[in-house]
């Protein structure tokens, strides 16, 4: 059971987490991700070796993998998805994460030599995540405009059967499935027959369903209610760790409304972090004043005093950026309400946040125009930039991650809805991913969080728990941390009799 559905299940198209958690169940990566969120392990690549220069990867496949339509996986699967991955035509905004490949060569039927234009200091990470799942070109062509929404081969531990939009996704066996990871003791396939899972957008109706026994589990429990579900005697709470995901509001430094950015500053000095996790997520976050969790890989500590709080400067810092208090408490110029359009999705922790927010910021004269949007619809409303302000929680694995995602003009106008064009920071983002030690890696990532903080690009609110509850009948549940997908393949995953 889950509280957002996706705009489609189509992986190299989006950059949406609720199209993830259901892609990463029936497609597989090459590699996969250990428990400990940092290291890369073989999953459809069996083994890899990197060339001296750090371009070119050799990856050795598993010669016993098959898609749920029963073809055999082979290199060419492999050359046909990267491929996919990179043509404009698809427009995908995570292409990034696969490195600027030169060439894809299938050596044979189970190799492939995957060669890059410049070192890519994090791709075997990458490569772990949902954007670089393989497709079987015969589905994506059979079903052309409706692959990811009436159906996508895959060779994951489960097949894509159905999807009734804001309703339910249904997943049955893949039979022949056998080539789990050794993260899982159990290399399949899964315990269960079928795989339904409910969008439920209502809290309450989460909360009392659970409690009910009529679902096994959800990641997406109201954190308001999360301490009533560890101790209902039926529920088992188990958090996932380690986890990296922050809320936070960006603005499009391009309206004039915002791109000040003393107005940027005065905005997020002007809230209590810590009274909004309290308060509003009762303790199930952790206050964010960077950027980057200060646990993830790559992050830079001198970033962490740069986020001051405080009311009485944000009001200095408005009134010097020329925006005056008017009679009716909000503040103007040239004419013009300082009242910055905010989008964000209606479902999870961001609308009581958002509110929270408002009412800090109509003290400092600011008034936010709150819009929500229904998740199947929030990317595309999104996408049409009509907006000062715009909120998401996005989950990652390291500062690099986070960087590239974001602040590279070349994902403009999404993923990097800022529409930040910044030589500086393209540059150091190029020498970050090329670099051939960790120390080089951190030192270019870290000039990135300097520069982007300090720009106030964006309001880094809160770093969220990640809680998986389920019926205690469940067992061998482990929460993975990846891109929100505690359920990940769920081959441990059986209910007691």
């Amino acid at each position: 059971m889950k509280g957002i559905d996706a705009p489609h299940y189509d992986a190299q198209r989006t950059t949406w987490g609720p199209t993830s958690d259901i892609v990463n169940m029936f497609q597989d990566t090459l590699v996969a991700l250990d428990w400990d969120g940092r290291t890369p392990i073989p999953y459809l690549a069996k083994s890899w070796t990197i060339s001296e220069d750090g371009r070119t990867y050799t990856f050795k496949l598993r010669d016993d993998v098959s898609f749920c339509s029963g073809k055999k996986f082979t290199a060419d699967d492999v050359v046909y998805s990267f491929k996919r991955l990179k043509d404009p035509a698809i427009k995908a905004p995570y292409a990034w994460r696969a490195g600027n490949i030169k060439e894809l060569r299938a050596t044979d039927p189970y190799t492939v030599e995957y060669e890059l234009e410049e070192p890519y200091s994090e791709l075997l990470l990458q490569l772990t995540m949902f954007t670089n799942v393989i497709h079987n070109k015969d589905s994506v062509e059979a079903l052309g405009k409706d692959y990811g929404i009436k159906g996508a081969d895959g060779t994951g531990p489960w097949c894509f059967e159905s999807w009734q939009p804001r309703t339910e996704i249904v997943l049955k066996r893949h039979d022949a499935y056998k080539w789990g990871p050794s993260m899982y003791k159990n290399k399949g396939p899964v315990k269960f027959e079928k795989l339904s899972v409910k969008i439920m957008p209502e809290e309450s109706s989460r909360v009392a369903a659970m409690m009910a026994g009529q679902f096994d589990m959800t990641h997406q429990f109201p954190p308001q209610f999360i301490a009533q579900a560890k101790a209902a005697p039926m529920l088992t709470v188990t958090a996932a760790k380690p986890n990296f995901q922050l809320l936070y509001f960006g603005f499009k430094t391009t309206r004039p409304m915002v791109e000040d950015r003393r107005v940027r500053e005065a905005m997020s000095i002007a809230i209590n972090r810590a009274e909004i996790a309290k308060g509003v997520l009762l303790g199930n976050a952790e206050p964010a004043f960077t950027i980057v969790d200060p646990d993830a890989l790559d992050h830079d500590p001198a970033t962490t005093g740069i986020v001051k709080e405080d009311i009485e400067r944000a009001k200095t810092l408005l009134d010097e950026a020329g925006w005056k208090v008017g009679s009716d408490g909000v503040r103007e110029k040239d004419g013009v309400k300082l009242q910055p359009k905010v989008y964000y999705t209606q479902a999870g922790n961001t609308p009581r946040v958002a509110e929270a927010i408002q009412g800090y910021l109509r003290r400092i004269g600011v008034q936010w125009q709150l819009q929500p949007w229904d998740s199947t619809i929030a990317s595309a409303k999104m996408a049409e930039q009509d907006y000062e302000i715009w909120s998401v929680t996005v989950p990652y694995l390291s500062a690099g991650d986070l960087m590239n995602i974001y602040f590279d003009s070349r994902n403009i106008p999404t993923p990097n809805r800022m529409n930040w064009k910044d030589a500086e920071t393209d540059e150091w983002l190029k020498q970050g991913r090329a670099a051939l030690t960790e120390a080089e890696r951190a030192k270019y990532y870290a000039m990135v969080q300097q520069k982007v903080m300090r720009e106030h690009l964006w309001m880094p609110v809160l770093n969220i728990n990640m809680d998986q509850v389920a019926n205690k009948k469940i067992s061998d549940a482990r929460p993975h941390m990846l891109y929100q997908n505690t359920f990940y393949k769920g081959l441990d995953v059986s209910r007691q009799k």
